[in-house]
């Protein structure tokens, strides 16, 4: 079966429930923004939210996304907020799963990653399904696990010169807490929620892409 249309798709949010979102998104932000642990980092952890949502505000109309999708954009916007105004190292949701299950570090982080390949995977999805000629299958399946591999190996490549640009000021941004297999793991990570996003959501994307 044909991709969906660029133009039309058979569920998206309303005008109210995608300002519910946005209204959701930026309190968080506002209060990520109040007296963060490092203003630095949180900048650097909330740039792509000031990217995504004047991106998402000018397309809605015309490239109007899935329901699915932009509920998970929201979510990763939280997940990132959150994470700036603690820095992921020292949240306290990662300090309470520490104690929880006896970890050796904050784990806040892996999570951060693991939406980095969850959220991503959908959007590539939706994205190849919507704008080229590929269908569902195999090859949609491997592509989508590819390109968010491949953006999480470029997220390496940022915090790699943050590193270098900035020296001891990026530590908090890097979060690597002492792992010296933190880059690999953040990687597997992005990868284990391409996967996990594809099996766990790829039916109900395709009936809001008016694929079923």
């Amino acid at each position: 079966m044909r991709a969906a249309s660029v133009e039309r798709i058979a569920t998206s949010v309303s005008p109210r429930e995608g300002a519910c979102l946005l209204a959701v998104v930026l309190a968080v932000l506002v209060w990520s923004g109040w007296a963060p642990h490092d203003r630095l980092t949180w900048f650097m952890e909330i740039a792509w939210v000031f990217a995504a949502i004047p991106l998402l505000l000018a397309t809605r109309a015309r490239f109007p996304l899935t329901r699915l999708l932009y509920w998970l954009i929201a979510v990763h916007c939280l997940i990132l907020i959150y994470g700036g105004k603690y820095t992921y190292a020292l949240t306290p949701l990662g300090d309470l799963w520490r104690e929880w299950f006896g970890l050796a570090r904050n784990n806040y982080d892996r999570l951060g990653h693991f939406a980095q390949g969850f959220i991503p995977a959908i959007l590539a999805r939706e994205l190849l399904l919507r704008c080229t000629p590929l269908v569902r299958g195999g090859w949609l399946f491997y592509l989508v696990c590819a390109v968010c591999l491949s953006f999480s190996a470029f997220f390496e490549f940022i915090e790699w010169w943050a590193a270098l640009i900035m020296g001891g000021s990026a530590d908090a941004y890097l979060a690597t807490q002492g792992d010296v297999w933190d880059t690999q793991w953040d990687m597997f990570c992005a990868l284990a929620g391409a996967i996990a996003a594809q099996l766990l959501f790829a039916r109900v994307h395709d009936r809001q892409l008016g694929l079923t």
